[in-house]
């Protein structure tokens, strides 16, 4: 793992790495911060990821007790009485 500086300082060999295929990861403050790496392999990591999400409408209906015939128990509510 490079630091800040040393990544800075080499910027141009970092790139050359990454793109050879080698994601070069970088520190700050001593905790890693940052990883760089191609751009195709960006893409293709974007593309994975995109594929496995679901829809937010999916994801509402894989709620528990979100289908209406599951048959798990309603509660019983009634609304209350306000005066205006």
């Amino acid at each position: 793992m490079l630091t800040l500086q040393d990544a800075k300082n080499r910027f141009s060999a970092v790139v050359e790495a990454a793109l050879s295929g080698r994601p070069q990861e970088v520190s700050r403050r001593g905790k890693p911060a940052v990883v760089v790496v191609a751009a195709e392999e960006y893409a293709r990591l974007v593309r994975i990821a995109a594929a496995r999400r679901e829809s937010f409408a999916d994801h509402l209906l894989a709620f528990p007790g979100a289908a209406p015939d599951d048959g798990s128990p309603r509660a019983q509510v009634r609304p209350r009485d306000v005066e205006f």
